[in-house]
């Protein structure tokens, strides 16, 4: 699926295809609109979503004004990473554009814990955007996400969430 590069969307990055998996479930979700995000391919690692934000996308956001995009990593209970991504690995001209997003720990976790398949947990986390997140949002191992869903919701919301259904 190709986006329209001169109206809002969105790419995800995922670290791994766990990741790539919730975030196919996320899209997959109804009331998403259809064409305005975009699951990339896995880089494989946290680390190698950073190198391939900075050699294959940064560049890209700046040609391109109304791209935003989802870095989806796993926290590996790095209370930190957050901070020093946020600090260190994003341009400032684009760090209101970049979210970073993920478990607390890893997926699989998460998966075990809810007994829900990779895709169920992304529809889940879809039908609890754009307006009250519901619990599995409000989970120990996703609620650090808040502040970056704080950020991004008002920002996404127009597009990326058909609220008429």
């Amino acid at each position: 699926m190709s986006v329209n590069r001169s109206r809002p969307h969105l790419f995800i990055l995922p670290e791994d295809h766990a990741n790539s998996q919730i975030a196919h479930g996320f899209v997959e979700q109804s009331h998403v609109q259809f064409g305005c995000v975009h699951v990339r391919n896995h880089a494989g690692g946290w680390t190698k979503v950073l190198k391939k934000f900075e050699t294959d996308y940064a560049d890209g956001m700046k040609k391109y004004p109304y791209r935003m995009m989802v870095l989806l990593i796993d926290f590996d209970n790095d209370g930190e990473r957050l901070k020093r991504i946020r600090e260190q690995e994003i341009p400032k001209e684009l760090s209101g554009r970049v979210f970073v997003l993920g478990v607390q720990t890893e997926p699989e976790e998460l998966k075990a814990k809810t007994r829900m398949s990779f895709a169920e947990i992304g529809r889940a986390l879809a039908t609890g955007c754009p307006n009250d997140r519901n619990e599995l949002w409000s989970d120990e191992l996703l609620q650090h996400n808040k502040a970056e869903l704080d950020r991004m919701i008002p920002l996404v919301k127009s597009f990326l969430f058909n609220t008429e259904e």
